[in-house]
């Protein structure tokens, strides 16, 4: 949504007398939703924006200004006043406070709607595509109860002396505590509850964000959608030389192995830098195993703490499965996956291609993605440490297909330069940061060697505005 009119002065008044100050309340109706969740509306002949969480798009609501500039401002809702067709009653009754959800007030369709057009906006408008075809969102089945991976901030509330674990409210380190959450697999619900309260009992110190002193940072649990299997993992401010600062740790973790069949292993992360950063680069196993089995397009995958698969299982292999009937291999093809990962949608294609290679600079993502294929016997699977920049030239054929899958922060311009040197027929883009993926297919588009032939959203994140999205692009012909 664009913004006009620069010139307009922060004190100024609108036709009812009202003014554009902080603290004072104004009338608007929402009209869209922001890349980050938020309602949009505009107010004084629509030229100042205002941003507002909470909202829904038809919502007619009174806003108090709490952050003003001179062409937008950030507001708090205040009142309903008329509320939007598509507004429904959100699940959890803490929708409004926690950061986890944005969008639980949006009916799904609306929902799926906005993602769409978050996708169309950021390809005009980052990527200046003028002719381009954006599919409907591909729904999730269900839009709740859906997370295979949950990791919650603990902390000792000041006042109760109570241990809470939750999410942060939206913009804030104030933490809004939890038993349960309508988006997570509900067998994390049976935990969240009982594991507080073991914490409670063993006294163990609880980490302070602002001292960064004390030790239990963070509660993650992870579960295998296919076969049940669970991980919990404590997140300490430590090291392995500091764990007698837990007495009792090997007796509980036996505990809790005992008590919940689904549990496989209980481990321990250690992370003692002050950042923002959950997991840190050493993990041990306390009880258990360090690993869940997990099934995914018919193949095994281990998977442990802190490896990178993506959260919605169903929906992944949705992607997967619109790549694989895009491409329509035939067994002859040569393919290269950069940011491969674990190879979760490396080893899957794998079965249906001459040769692929797989690209990751973590080493512990490799390790497990060669454990993997060599579970699934599947041998047609090389994997290179290092990074994209830096292995593309070392591939040692003709590539046919290059399958993109980077971070949120999109492929580094050395990448897109490399990629137009190497030529492959079709480059596959996933994505799950539409502005980044415009900026990435303007480069690799606009220089006239590659064509956009088609973009698919998939809903992985329900009641949240997050959309992924595979990005297809064609060689032209020379």
């Amino acid at each position: 949504m664009s913004i006009d009119n620069p010139s307009l002065s922060m004190s100024s008044t609108s036709d009812h007398g009202v003014t554009w100050q902080q603290g004072h309340l104004i009338e608007v109706e929402i009209l869209d939703l922001s890349p980050n969740g938020d309602g949009v509306g505009r107010w004084s002949d629509q030229q100042r924006v205002v941003f507002v969480p909470n909202t829904v798009p038809g919502d007619q609501i009174s806003v108090r200004l709490v952050r003003v500039k001179p062409r937008y401002a950030y507001g708090q809702l205040q009142h309903i006043i008329r509320p939007s067709p598509h507004r429904v009653r959100p699940q959890c009754i803490v929708a409004d406070k926690c950061g986890g959800c944005q969008w639980q007030p949006v009916d799904y369709a609306h929902q799926l709607i906005a993602k769409q057009d978050q996708v169309i906006q950021a390809l005009e408008r980052i990527g200046q595509f003028q002719s381009f075809a954006v599919e409907p969102v591909l729904a999730a089945p269900s839009p709740f109860a859906y997370r295979n991976k949950v990791t919650y901030p603990i902390v000792l509330n000041s006042n109760s002396r109570r241990v809470q674990a939750g999410y942060y409210r939206k913009g804030s380190h104030k933490l809004i505590n939890l038993n349960q959450c309508p988006v997570q697999d509900p067998h994390f619900d049976i935990f969240l509850a009982d594991i507080k309260e073991d914490i409670q009992k063993q006294d163990w110190p609880i980490y302070n964000e602002q001292n960064h002193r004390g030790f239990i940072r963070h509660l993650s649990l992870r579960i295998g959608r296919r076969t049940g299997e669970v991980l919990l993992t404590l997140v300490i401010n430590g090291s392995q030389h500091s764990i007698t600062k837990l007495p009792d740790l090997e007796n509980q973790a036996q505990q809790w192995l005992d008590q919940y069949p689904e549990l496989v292993g209980v481990c321990l992360n250690f992370n003692t830098q002050r950042t923002n950063r959950i997991f840190g680069a050493e993990t041990t196993c306390v009880a258990g195993r360090n690993y869940l089995n997990e099934t995914f397009a018919g193949l095994t995958f281990q998977l442990r703490p802190d490896t990178f698969f993506q959260i919605h299982t169903e929906q992944a292999e949705v992607l997967l499965n619109t790549i694989l009937e895009y491409l329509q291999l035939r067994g002859h093809e040569r393919v290269v996956d950069v940011y491969c990962g674990i190879g979760t949608l490396t080893l899957p294609i794998a079965q249906h291609v001459q040769e692929i290679v797989g690209i990751e600079m973590q080493t512990a993502a490799i390790e497990q993605a060669q454990v993997n294929a060599s579970l699934n016997q599947i041998t047609n699977a090389t994997f290179i440490v290092g990074a994209a920049k830096d292995c593309l030239d070392a591939i040692p054929f003709a590539t046919d297909v290059i399958l993109l899958d980077p971070p949120r922060k999109g492929c580094h311009e050395d990448v897109i330069e490399q990629l137009l040197t190497l030529n492959p027929q079709t480059i596959v883009y996933v994505s799950c940061h539409p502005a980044t993926l415009a900026r990435d297919l303007k480069l690799l588009c606009h220089s006239g060697q590659y064509t956009l032939s088609r973009v698919q959203p998939v809903d992985f994140f329900p009641q949240t505005a997050h959309i992924e999205c595979v990005a297809f692009l064609s060689r032209q012909a020379s």
